[in-house]
């Protein structure tokens, strides 16, 4: 490949980088806390072209013999144009978040994957408890003191829907959207059947006690008393 399309390419990557991080867009795909290390990655990117235009222009290079090649002569560039597949992905496509999809074709969980605690602080004493589905099903899988029974709970996902069951879900990431893992509640009751899924709601109820076990895979059954569709979120992920 000539140095000049390597430059290129290093300008078009860095650039998507950047458009990302400037953007809410990132938050589709990594932590709010990677953003800083995003900027830094994309403009250290065109920097390191733009040096290297500049030495070439300085030097007289014309780049003609650097293209590589394998042990027959034969050239072997092909792989390096890969690297416009994320950039295009970016500028053309921008990939939405993870949805249902991922919920449903993932074995992870995040509840099952938190350690038993010893103890849960205590819950504000208001009317409608709102939650992260994250310390929703955590707590109703965790904690022996039932804090969450009878109480009134808000919480806010995308409908997910597998085989008969609905769920409304959510997912949980470390670092990126690769480590993603589902936290969701198998709703019961009536209201949500013409939510198509992906949709993003708020949704009023009381957990069914005892219904997060081994057996359930640790997901709670939630009885909906109300739902109400919302817009989706700027970061859609939970940590």
């Amino acid at each position: 490949m000539r140095r000049e399309t390597q430059n290129i390419l290093l300008i078009l990557l860095g650039g998507a980088l950047l458009k990302l991080s400037f953007t809410d867009m990132y938050l589709r795909y990594v932590k709010a806390g990677l953003q800083p290390l995003l900027i830094a990655a994309g403009a250290v990117m065109i920097l390191l072209a733009l040096i290297a235009i500049a030495r070439d222009l300085k030097g007289g290079k014309d780049g003609g013999d650097s293209e590589a090649h394998d042990d027959h002569g034969h050239k072997a560039s092909r792989s390096p144009w890969m690297l416009l597949l994320p950039v295009l992905a970016v500028f053309l496509i921008s990939p939405p978040a993870l949805g249902a999809d991922t919920v449903n074709r993932s074995d992870r969980n995040a509840a099952q994957e938190t350690k038993k605690g010893n103890g849960f602080a205590a819950l504000p004493a208001d009317a409608v408890l709102p939650l992260s589905l994250g310390e929703f099903v955590t707590r109703t899988a965790w904690d022996d003191s039932g804090s969450l029974d009878d109480r009134t709970v808000k919480l806010t996902g995308f409908v997910v829907r597998k085989n008969d069951a609905t769920y409304v879900a959510r997912l949980a990431i470390s670092c990126c959207a690769a480590d993603a893992s589902p936290i969701k509640v198998r709703m019961a009751g009536s209201g949500f059947e013409a939510m198509p899924t992906d949709q993003w709601v708020e949704v009023t109820g009381k957990v069914v006690p005892g219904s997060a076990t081994k057996d359930t895979a640790y997901v709670p059954t939630f009885t909906v008393s109300d739902i109400t569709p919302v817009a989706t979120p700027a970061d859609t992920y939970e940590s």
